[in-house]
């Protein structure tokens, strides 16, 4: 039986041990075969990467790295003699072809795409760019929804106990910071006065009756204050009120006075004037009433096209102020014990005071000085009180010595004593500086240097010496131009403001359009127990719900104009705010009644105030800022400040008019935003404030 032969890879034969000659060549043709075998092994490594990528593409479908022989020895498969080794050697040369042909088009490509990306490198930035800019926004819009109601929670409603609390009016607390003698009152605004809750009305409270009836009858439930309150308020004007059971009436004439009408008259007849509705013929419009009792004397000079500011003292319980703005009337916290008004100087045509409270012979007179700083010049200051009374001084010489500091005081004012009736004095303010100078040495407070006399102060400390002197607006208001005339200043007029007729020109127009515009949103809404058509006239009152608007950024006063033009019976609180230009002065010497005011802090006043609040341009006014506070505080402080149903018209730039609109609903606000114009880049946010009947659980 024969025993097969051992199967040898790698050689081409089988060695004949018999024949040496054969063996030499055989191992001649071996070395031969086996030098040549490296060499393309070699070749064959220096292509192997880039063949790999293309395996998959021309797979190597032999069996192993040699072919096998049809007699089953193994055969070189580089052997150039055969066919199959041609037919090989053919393959890979087509295969070396396709990693060129790949080589270059990736490298044409990548030059291809480098020259294009070159050319257009402008236009292909800006679209990364805007591309970039929407991607942010979408992604915290989806941040803002994935947040959900942690992020959208509705803001908590107060506590009952704070139904009428005012930020920054906190006698408690300032007793146990050490404040003392009437500075306890005074407005102390801390880091931690914001409230982050929504102020809840009284439980019985009811939306305030239409103008002009709401002016003289008010619900007893809106107000902090008993009946008590009311049988013993002993001021001149608080008498004039009676308690019928849900109402408060105040009236202009009672049993147990002779009647506003007739007070204000006197007072008239003390100028030299025929009555109160020569008021307007001897240059006065603007009032300053402090310690206004309940706004009775405001009230009545309304009529007359006179616009009298209340300003008292906090008060936690029966206050002027609250029951004044509760009749949609003019009214702000204000207080002479420490700190300078918000008032720039010389704001106001008259000051009243019948029987406010103060003494003004304390403290060396600085209350007197505060009072002729925001007076104009030629402008007067009356005072009721039984202190004037001559038939009292015989019997009491203390109040003598008082009236006689008093009286002495304003003469080195250089005040003018006009008149004394009973117990109402009469002083009338210089309209020339050269006063002050002709005055004996050292007998009076000396006049402020230029650094001391700021025309516009923001609380700061009272100043014991004369203000407004330095004021490029020092003009007689006899010499100014009565009203409604003195609402429109000509150009030599707007240049003591540093502005162009042209500015103001822009102003009013716009103002009378964003009117225009509101009232034909707001009317069908407004009076809907009444309705109208846009563009209708008003109904007659007492069917106008708006008694006041707070103007948020009033600039130069545009929207207060407006409205008076169209004949709106509403007034307006003009607020500039302390992070913009400050066209306050402008303001209050067209006739019209405002304050500086800091955004970032409660505003000086009780809840439920207003019944309009407007904004245009606030919020990008005070987002320019490095703010400490947020949009939220703000709005927070306007629900605070809104009557309920009462409504806020915000105007502003698209993006932030979006993010206000997102707002709302943490605020519980009805709103909705307006185009104001198909090519404007501004909107209208319209919101009202819903009227919540229960309190909180």
């Amino acid at each position: 039986m024969s025993r097969p032969l051992p199967l040898h890879r790698g050689v081409s034969g089988m060695r004949n041990l018999s024949n040496s000659n054969d063996f030499w060549d055989s191992e001649v043709k071996d070395k031969t075969e086996k030098e040549d075998l490296d060499r393309n092994r070699a070749s064959d490594q220096s292509y192997l990467s880039l063949r790999f990528p293309f395996r998959l593409l021309c797979p190597d479908n032999s069996p192993s790295k040699y072919g096998i022989t049809e007699n089953g020895f193994a055969s070189d498969p580089f052997s150039v003699g055969s066919p199959r080794s041609r037919h090989k050697l053919t393959v890979l040369f087509l295969k070396l072809s396709l990693v060129v042909i790949v080589i270059l088009a990736l490298t044409g490509s990548f030059w291809w795409t480098l020259s294009i990306s070159t050319l257009s490198r402008g236009h292909i930035f800006h679209g990364y760019r805007r591309l970039q800019e929407q991607l942010v926004l979408d992604l915290w819009d989806i941040g803002e929804l994935s947040l959900g109601a942690s992020r959208m929670k509705e803001i908590d409603f107060c506590p009952e106990e704070s139904e009428n609390h005012i930020p920054c009016f906190n006698i408690s607390e300032n007793l146990a910071l050490g404040y003392s003698d009437g500075s306890e009152y005074d407005r102390q605004c801390g880091q931690g006065s914001r409230q982050s809750c929504l102020v809840l009305p009284p439980v019985n409270y009811k939306i305030p009756l239409r103008w002009p009836t709401g002016r003289d009858v008010i619900w007893v439930a809106n107000v902090k204050i008993t009946g008590q309150e009311v049988f013993t308020s002993g001021s001149l004007t608080k008498r004039m009120m009676m308690l019928e059971e849900e109402q408060i009436s105040f009236r202009s004439a009672s049993l147990m006075f002779d009647g506003v009408e007739d007070y204000s008259h006197q007072i008239a007849e003390m100028i030299g004037l025929r009555n109160e509705s020569n008021f307007i013929q001897a240059g006065v419009r603007t009032i300053l009433d402090i310690g206004c009792g309940y706004g009775s004397f405001g009230a009545h000079l309304f009529s007359k096209q006179l616009l009298t500011m209340c300003i008292a003292n906090y008060e936690s319980s029966g206050s002027q102020v609250q029951l004044t703005l509760e009749r949609g009337l003019p009214a702000m916290i204000g207080s002479f014990n420490s700190k300078q008004l918000p008032y720039p100087s010389l704001s106001f045509d008259m000051l009243h005071c019948a029987r406010c409270g103060i003494d003004w012979d304390e403290k060396d007179g600085i209350f007197l000085i505060e009072v002729d700083r925001v007076l104009k010049p030629g402008g007067y200051f009356v005072w009721t009180s039984p202190l004037t009374n001559v038939q009292s001084f015989l019997r009491n010489k203390e109040k003598q010595k008082r009236w006689n500091f008093v009286r002495d005081f304003a003469e080195n004012l250089c005040w003018e004593l006009m008149s004394q009736q009973e117990e109402t004095v009469l002083w009338k303010k210089t309209s020339k500086k050269n006063c002050y100078n002709s005055r004996k040495p050292g007998s009076g407070p000396p006049i402020c240097s230029k650094g001391q006399d700021v025309e516009s102060p923001y609380y700061r400390p009272l100043q014991n010496c004369i203000g407004g002197t330095h004021s490029r607006r020092w003009l007689p208001i006899e010499e100014r131009p009565t009203w409604p005339s003195r609402s429109n200043l000509n150009k030599n007029e707007l240049a003591l403001y540093g502005l162009h007729s042209e500015e103001l020109n822009e102003d009013t127009t716009d103002s009378r359009t964003a009117v225009r515009n509101y009232w034909s949103l707001l009317s069908p809404l407004i009076f809907s127990d009444h309705p109208k058509r846009p563009g209708d006239e008003d109904p007659s009152p007492p069917y106008n719900m708006l008694r006041n608007v707070l103007d948020m950024n009033a600039r130069y006063g545009g929207l207060n104009a407006a409205l008076l033009e169209a004949g709106k019976s509403v007034w307006v609180m003009n607020v500039v705010s302390t992070s913009g230009p400050n066209y306050l002065p402008l303001i209050l010497d067209r006739g019209y009644v405002g304050v500086l005011h800091d955004w970032c802090e409660a505003f000086p006043t009780y809840p439920r105030t207003y019944d309009m609040v407007h904004a245009d341009g606030l919020l990008s006014l005070e987002t320019s800022q490095h703010r400490r506070c947020t949009m939220l505080d703000l709005f927070t402080e306007i629900d605070r400040l809104l009557r309920p149903e009462g409504w806020i018209l915000i105007r502003d730039a698209a993006p932030l008019v979006e993010s206000a609109r997102a707002l709302t609903t943490r605020l519980k606000w009805d709103a909705r935003i307006i185009e104001i114009e198909s090519n404007s880049d501004e909107r209208l946010l319209i919101c009202q404030k819903p009227f919540f009947k229960k309190q909180a659980m």
